[in-house]
């Protein structure tokens, strides 16, 4: 969220000087799409990318490249619903699509994205406990009072920021590479010629790939953080002031594509980084994103192993509360509550009561039968169930005149948005086929 020219905000750090002052005045430029790309890469979405890593080697690098355009397109067309309607998607959904359609939408999105939660506060607990050594149960606690704390308490304007400078967390995993040796020339050809057997075990780690790169609660979160930057700002949907349209749709685009970029690059990263230390080590099996960070201290060095927690800590504080706000907006947009984070608690109390009860389940969840992993994995299963449909109402949505006015979505970006519905359609296939 960028605030006004003339807000105190914006004065401070125009006046702030030295690189801090620069590093904040690039923050406050960044919008909902660098928040987004960082909430992609999880604990949940860590420890896929790491099982493809520690189990294939280089040969799954390749599914990064494929799946930079399509997330990037399919995220913008979220974007560019938000800004130019000035109403979220799945207020979108409820005034061009039968009510059917929505709320079955909205049921299963509640339910994945709970279930993820679950999976990756387990999986912030479970590292706070190796390196603290604290118990993983009251860490895990901790953390879901913390990020419930932010989302309920905190001035939307303020947190925000906090969430932007939370995105610098990722950086730690390139602070991996420099722990160990990289064969860059067989990295480069494994990315563009992998060498596997096509079978059901491989078949099930490019679904997992692809299904918690292009995730359906990320779609719903840009979409309405647009309309929440929009209002903090005092502005209107473009369909009402076109003469704006130029400078705000290429902030979004840039906004996009640049978030998507820093996602798929880190998501790559730690593909390559547990491909090159765990691989080779014959470690094939990663069930948590804290076992690859365990597992990573003796190949490649403590410096390592801190840096891959650290990531987990700070993405996760990303991750949970988009995982929590995605599902609120849904719901609230669905129903016709009141909404925002830039509304408190007394002003938007059913909005605030969808975050605190998915937190909160997936924290219970902590204290039944179903494992971490499990609820991963019907998390995974549901989203990619219901990412198809949703895609083709997405790009329904961002190429229909009636919605979008002027600005429907290009040839270029509803192509890669049908590709996308195509690949994710396989996928989800692939991994439901018995």
């Amino acid at each position: 969220m960028t605030p006004e020219a003339g807000s105190p905000a914006r004065r401070s750090r125009a006046r702030e000087p030295g690189w801090r002052g620069r590093l904040s005045r690039l923050l406050a430029r960044i919008g909902p799409g660098i928040i987004t790309g960082v909430a992609d890469d999880d604990p949940s979405g860590i420890a896929t990318y790491a099982q493809a890593g520690a189990q294939y080697g280089f040969n799954m690098l390749w599914t990064m490249p494929l799946a930079f355009p399509l997330m990037a397109a399919v995220q913008l067309m979220c974007a560019r619903i938000g800004r130019v309607t000035g109403k979220g998607l799945a207020a979108n959904i409820r005034e061009s699509f039968p009510p059917a359609v929505l709320y079955v939408v909205v049921a299963l999105l509640l339910v994945a994205n709970t279930l993820n939660i679950a999976a990756d506060v387990a999986a912030m607990g479970e590292t706070a406990q190796l390196v603290t050594g604290l118990d993983r149960h009251a860490m895990t606690a901790s953390f879901v009072v913390l990020t419930l704390g932010l989302q309920i308490l905190i001035p939307y304007d303020r947190y925000v920021f906090f969430l932007k400078w939370l995105s610098l967390s990722l950086l730690a995993y390139a602070g991996v590479l420099l722990t160990v040796r990289v064969p860059w020339g067989e990295v480069a050809l494994r990315s563009l010629l992998p060498r596997f057997a096509w079978n059901r075990d491989s078949a099930a780690v490019i679904v997992g790939v692809f299904g918690t790169t292009i995730s359906p609660y990320l779609f719903f979160w840009q979409a309405s953080e647009e309309v929440e930057d929009m209002q903090e700002e005092g502005g209107v949907p473009l369909r009402d002031a076109p003469q704006t349209a130029r400078a705000t749709l290429r902030r979004v685009g840039w906004d996009t594509w640049s978030g998507m970029f820093y996602s798929d690059v880190t998501a790559y990263i730690i593909m390559l980084a547990t491909a090159v230390t765990l691989y080779p080590a014959g470690i094939h099996v990663i069930d948590t994103a804290a076992q690859a960070a365990t597992a990573l201290r003796p190949l490649a060095g403590h410096a390592a192993y801190l840096l891959f927690a650290l990531g987990i800590f700070g993405v996760g504080l990303i991750g949970v509360p988009v995982l929590a706000g995605s599902g609120a907006y849904a719901a609230a947009e669905a129903f016709g509550w009141t909404w925002g984070l830039e509304r408190n608690l007394g002003q938007a109390p059913r909005f605030y009561a969808v975050i605190a009860a998915s937190v909160l389940a997936g924290l219970v969840l902590q204290y039944t039968p179903i494992s971490p992993m499990r609820a991963l994995f019907w998390s995974a299963v549901i989203n990619g169930v219901v990412a198809v449909p949703l895609l083709v109402v997405v790009t329904l949505l961002a190429t229909r005149r009636a919605v979008m006015g002027e600005f429907v979505a290009g040839r270029v970006i509803a192509a890669l948005g049908w590709a996308a519905t195509v690949v994710m359609g396989a996928a989800a296939v692939a991994m439901l086929w018995p």
